[in-house]
């Protein structure tokens, strides 16, 4: 009986971190910086094949598979950060995505597939 209180406690425990349905961390210059109707912006790195909705700068962008959210502001920042990197030139050496659509290589997006970025880093 001891074990399995201790099995269900740590089940419980393993499901109340914060957990991502996928996560992936891709890298490369900026290729594609789009908005696409209804208030949705896109990006597309250099290893990438597709671009991927990233956030809405009208409303809070959530995306299943994540705990958090990313704000209007933020994905205001976000957009013009990676448009400065687009016109350096710049590389964007690490760039977290998380969602319950995200692949498992930064080569095999599907179109029209929307992410939460949670973190990046120019180099």
């Amino acid at each position: 009986m001891k074990n399995n209180k201790k099995i269900v406690a740590l089940a419980l425990l393993a499901l109340s971190g914060n957990t991502f349905a996928g996560s992936i961390v891709c890298e490369g210059t900026v290729e594609t910086l789009a908005y696409h109707a209804d208030n949705q912006l896109m990006i597309k790195l250099s290893s990438m094949n597709v671009p991927v909705f990233f956030c809405s700068p009208d409303s809070e962008w959530v995306v299943g598979g994540t705990s958090y959210k990313t704000g209007p502001q933020t994905c205001q920042t976000l957009y013009s950060t990676f448009l400065a990197a687009q016109i350096a030139g710049k590389q964007l050496n690490r760039v977290w995505f998380d969602g319950d659509a995200v692949p498992a290589s930064c080569n095999s997006w599907v179109e029209w597939t929307i992410a939460n970025i949670r973190h990046f880093a120019l180099n």
